[in-house]
């Protein structure tokens, strides 16, 4: 079983002087602004790095919360923050990390259970496998 969905991006102009927009099959996104200054500077917008973090976000939870149920544990609320790092590698630009900042709430959970179960899903959610990069974790059980 094959899933597509898509993104697109428009751009007119420069590097530093266009403009660009993105958009998503759903219309969650569309025609959201994005250019120089949302990339490198603090511009009104977003950036490919922000939105690879919310994907990469998103993707991890969903899987923790599989692996969770798999484990016999039930998640009240999981959160989570991608820090997707861009930096200047030779000539371009490269992501050379990403480091995942999950704070888990789970009633009755058992540590070693819990750190498993958010290994299981850094290593296993199919946008930690796109990347071609350094994932790390700290992950936190509240209770």
């Amino acid at each position: 079983m094959t899933i597509k969905r898509k993104g697109s991006a428009a751009w007119s102009g420069g590097l530093k002087d266009g403009k660009g927009s993105v958009s998503t099959q759903s219309g969650v996104l569309n025609q959201q602004q994005y250019g120089f200054n949302t990339r490198f500077e603090d511009g009104p917008g977003t950036n490919p790095e922000e939105l690879l973090g919310a994907a990469h976000a998103g993707c991890f939870t969903m899987a923790l919360s599989g692996q969770l149920g798999q484990a016999g544990m039930t998640a009240t609320k999981l959160e989570t923050t991608a820090t997707v790092s861009l930096d200047k590698v030779g000539d371009s630009f490269a992501i050379t990390a990403v480091h995942l900042d999950l704070v888990a709430t789970i009633p009755g959970a058992d540590e070693a259970a819990f750190q498993e179960a958010a290994r299981k899903a850094k290593e296993g959610c199919p946008v930690s496998k796109l990347f071609n990069t350094n994932i790390t974790l700290d992950a936190k059980l509240q209770s």
